[in-house]
């Protein structure tokens, strides 16, 4: 499933049974920007005017605005853990960044 997306920005969105509606949030930044919708045009158009005007109001108060993910991943795993997919990877001829890549693909697309 591909997330919504503008101008960088990755939308969560779920649907509210209480509200009977679809609300979403900017994923990926810590600033908490909400919007809402009753269909898929309605909660776009939301989610592009959220963006907008996030984007406004940083520029305004002359606040950088919060990146979305940077496509960096810190991950510490154990040193066992570590040598054994070293050498998986060396042993593909690929770098250890390109098979975990190819892991958190594989487990984007489960």
């Amino acid at each position: 499933m591909t997330p919504m997306t503008y101008k960088g920005y990755a939308a969560r969105i779920e649907y509210s049974d209480e509200d009977e509606c679809f609300v979403g949030h900017i994923a990926g930044i810590s600033d908490i920007v909400g919007f809402h919708g009753d269909s898929v045009e309605e909660i776009r158009a939301a989610f592009h005017e959220a963006v907008d005007h996030y984007l406004e109001a940083c520029a305004a108060r002359n606040v950088p605005p919060n990146k979305p993910y940077s496509g960096k991943i810190m991950v510490r795993v154990s040193p066992e853990l570590h040598a054994r997919v070293a050498m998986i990877a060396s042993a593909r001829g690929v770098s250890l960044n390109a098979l975990a890549t190819e892991a958190l693909e594989h487990t984007a697309q489960s």
